[in-house]
Formats: C-alpha cells, structure tokens, sequence
C-alpha cells in the first residue's frame, strides 16, 4: 500500500453514471466497467464505501403534483435498486460486498449501523451505502457526505461528468479555468456548484476532504487514490 494515497475512501456515484448512453435505467456495460474498477482499488488494500443516486430511475424534485415527502421516499427506494446492482456486479467479479440501508428492508440490505459499516470495512468488503440518509429533503451528496465522515473517510471522491471544480460552468464557457485544490468556504461563498450547500457545510465543518473527477473513464477512481492529480480537490 505503499503507492496509494488513501486507505479508506467514500466514492460517491450518481445513479446517470450507471445509465451510460441509455440515459435511463442501468446499463450493464457500463456498470461491470466500473464495478471492476472498485474491486480494483479494492484489491490494492483500500477500503471502499460507496453511495450511488437514484437518478437514472426517479428524481423526486421534478415531480410537481407529488407530496414532496413522497417523491423523496421514492428517489431512496430507486438509490437501492442503484446499490443492489452494484453489488450484484461486484460479486460477480469476486468481490465481497454488503449492502447498508439507512431505511429498513431486511430482506434486501442490512440496516445501517455505523460501527458494523467499519466493521466491514475493515475485513475488506465493498460496503453500499442505500437510501441517502433515510429522511426526505436531503440529498444523496448529503448522505455521502455523512456517511464520509461516520466512517472516518480519508477522502469523500465525487466521481461527476466534468473533471473538477471550476470557476464557471466549463459546458458553458470555453474559458472556465478548473481548480487544482479550493477551500470548503470558497465553494460555499463564490457557490461553485460542487454539491449541495448542506453537504458542502458539513464536510466543512467536520474536515473531510473532498476530491472531485470525472467518471468518464472510470479507470480514473484507481488514478486517485494513487494519488494522479486529475481532479480538484476541495479542503
């Protein structure tokens, strides 16, 4: 373990990354290329934790007409499916993976206890953090924001479609100038857009660090923590 630089990681993937090209529901290409690149890391002795969204079945707060309480319960129901896929094509690959939910679904995913997570953690298994933090009106960049610092994360990775913080929207404008390391006050007072600013808080306030990539090659989750300077980092 000598070449990386984390030990243990929370790697926070949005439910599109799964989708790839099909935009909705899950691609299985796309998922067993990643899932064989968190095994990898895996293997190199790191542990992993892992929230995936629920996005690319259901986003609660593009639903109008629905009870907000509702749609939120719903977006968590599809961050299981999300994690249940995961972990399917994990231990497919040989991994050993345990699903944690933060809502209880004992038939599906053990409840989630933060010292049995550690526990896991530190016998080598993958462990899939489910259902946010399991109460509605916070995001899934919140619950992995928690879940980063209940487990004593090294690092919070955002794995995201762009490569970095940027001081504007690079889609946008051809000369947005990407972040090499920013603050956690920068991102929350210049509002850069890095996550939601509940999540933003409490990493600030808890000192987690926060590393920032694209997913478009997932090879790039095995880059960070070998430490490859392809993102932003934000402490």
């Amino acid at each position: 373990m000598a070449d990386l630089k984390y030990k243990r990681i929370l790697l926070k993937l949005s439910g599109e990354a799964l989708a790839g090209d099909k935009k909705v529901g899950i691609d299985d290409e796309v998922v067993h290329k990643i899932t064989a690149k968190i095994k990898e890391v895996a293997d190199l002795g790191v542990q992993v934790g892992v929230v995936v969204g629920g996005g690319n079945f259901w986003r609660g707060r593009s639903s109008e007409k629905m009870d907000r309480v509702t749609a939120d319960h719903m977006g968590m129901l599809a961050t299981l499916m999300n994690a249940l896929a995961l972990s399917d094509a994990l231990e497919q690959q040989g991994a050993v993976t345990r699903v944690l939910s933060a809502i209880e679904v004992r038939q599906m995913a053990e409840p989630y206890i933060r010292k049995r997570a550690v526990r896991h953690l530190e016998k080598g298994r993958v462990v899939i953090f489910a259902c946010g933090t399991g109460n509605p009106y916070f995001s899934t960049d919140t619950g992995a924001a928690l879940r980063a610092t209940e487990i004593g994360a090294d690092i919070f990775l955002k794995a995201t479609m762009v490569d970095g913080v940027y001081d504007k929207d690079p889609n946008k404008y051809p000369d947005a100038v990407r972040y090499e390391k920013v603050s956690h006050d920068e991102v929350l007072s210049s509002n850069l857009k890095v996550m939601d600013a509940t999540a933003a808080a409490l990493c600030r306030d808890n000192h987690t660090k926060i590393y920032v990539f694209s997913m478009e090659d997932p090879d790039n989750i095995v880059r960070v923590v070998k430490g490859e300077n392809i993102g932003t980092l934000v402490e």
